[in-house]
């Protein structure tokens, strides 16, 4: 990794940080490590992080409301549409998953660059895809951009803003559900004005945008290497080592169970309320409002995770909103659908909780690349099979009540893993024997 875009090497002398991670010694704020608070020179950092957030949803939410269109000219099957509707979850994990490998490579800000020159090709090729085939083969590629960039964005937040990672994760997370609301709203009307194929590719203009700064970024880090190609070794925490770590599958349990949930909801909640006697409309409506009712948490929780010593607290609010959605589901879903939803939207804010922990749980960027890459790897691979899972349980059973009962028992790993992540300890606590530089560690010193 280019040494020039290295964080100052903290102090040792400088007091451990509220969650026991030393951060760097007092500097100008015009690089990452410096004045705690000082966004001097970092507001294109925050732009592009911002704005690769921005892209991580829309290859996922654009197609739905033109997919009629969509296998009117190409010939997609139902099987196909189905191959459609699975591949968001399993190219996050697959793609998820090598990224820190990719990471190690590259480097952090190249890496920036390729997620969204993966997601420029795959948006905009997918537009102009002559039949299926080659369209689910484009937006697999789209996907595994977005895959590749929900990965990085943790470790990019760690290098450059540890001073305010509360704060940043809680921006991408609100812009990253923006991504994925607006693109459903423009979709139809931009097919009716200018064809389904402009209002898919349209959105790969935007990634094109966001790989811009990090464009520039990467020039100046070139520019300011050392001639000499000296620079401070950094531990290489391998992805592989995180199979024996409590944090890391801690992490993984909560990200992935929370992730299947929120899966499962957005395919199955509008059926949920017309089979109980609802409208199509108000199936849709409700659908928007689980949806909306998550967009303040994406801001509160982050904020308030990065202030608190255990955030379980956290977890035990969203375990109390999920049961009591899931029994009204279950029992009653006509009798009160708007409170059911409501308590739905407010249970999910464990995601945006396990991306801030990300950062909050590891001491290094190098380590919260590996631990991101691996609770997203493992996390998307489960959060795949939740619609799948209700689907089945729905088609045997003839109702609702056993998918909303299994829905309710996931909550169990989900809670054990908030708990063990909500811990006070770091990833590289896990994996201190297996880090190449073990000596570096000494100076991230854990607050116990």
């Amino acid at each position: 990794m280019n040494p020039a875009i290295m964080p100052r090497v903290p102090d040792p002398q400088t007091p451990p940080d509220q969650h026991g991670a030393r951060v760097s010694a007092p500097g100008d704020g015009s690089r990452p490590g410096g004045r705690p608070g000082a966004l001097k020179g970092r507001l294109l950092v925050v732009a592009a992080i911002v704005l690769v957030a921005l892209n991580l949803r829309t290859a996922v939410t654009a197609v739905a409301p033109v997919l009629g269109d969509l296998r009117d000219a190409l010939g997609l099957s139902t099987t196909g549409a189905g191959i459609l509707g699975m591949l968001p979850p399993f190219a996050f994990a697959v793609f998820g998953a090598v990224t820190p490998v990719v990471i190690r490579w590259l480097g952090l800000e190249r890496t920036a660059i390729l997620t969204m020159l993966l997601t420029f090709l795959g948006q905009g090729l997918r537009a102009v895809a002559p039949e299926s085939t080659s369209f689910l083969a484009l937006s697999l590629l789209a996907l595994g951009g977005m895959g590749m960039g929900n990965v990085v964005l943790p470790p990019l937040v760690k290098r450059y803003f540890p001073d305010r990672i509360g704060s940043v994760t809680a921006a991408y997370v609100l812009v990253m559900q923006l991504g994925t609301a607006v693109p459903p709203l423009l979709a139809v009307p931009v097919a009716d004005a200018a064809g389904w194929r402009v209002s898919i590719g349209q959105w790969a203009a935007l990634a094109v945008v966001a790989a811009v700064p990090w464009l520039l970024l990467a020039a100046r880090a070139r520019r300011d290497a050392p001639a000499d190609g000296t620079g401070t070794p950094r531990p290489h925490v391998p992805v592989r080592a995180l199979l024996t770590s409590r944090v890391a599958w801690g992490l993984a349990a909560l990200m992935g169970i929370t992730s299947l949930n929120t899966y499962a909801l957005f395919a199955w909640l509008p059926e949920i309320f017309v089979d109980a006697g609802l409208s199509p409309a108000a199936g849709g409506s409700l659908l928007s409002l689980f949806a909306a009712v998550g967009l303040p948490m994406a801001v509160l929780v982050p904020w308030s995770a990065s202030r608190m010593r255990n955030p379980f607290p956290i977890v035990a609010a969203c375990l109390v909103a999920y049961v009591v959605s899931y029994l009204g589901l279950a029992l009653a879903p006509a009798a009160a659908p708007v409170l059911w939803t409501v308590f739905a939207g407010l249970a999910p804010a464990s995601f945006p909780l396990s991306l801030a922990l990300v950062n909050l749980r590891s001491r290094s960027h190098e380590g919260s690349a590996a631990l991101s890459g691996f609770a997203q790897g493992v996390g998307y691979l489960v959060a795949g099979l939740g619609p799948l899972v209700v689907a089945a349980l729905r088609e045997t059973t003839g109702g609702w009540k056993v998918p909303m009962f299994f829905l309710l028992a996931t909550l169990v790993p989900q809670v054990a893993g908030g708990f063990i992540i909500s811990r006070r300890r770091m990833v590289e606590d896990d994996v201190r024997s297996v880090l190449r530089h073990p000596a570096d560690t000494a100076t991230h010193t854990l607050d116990r």
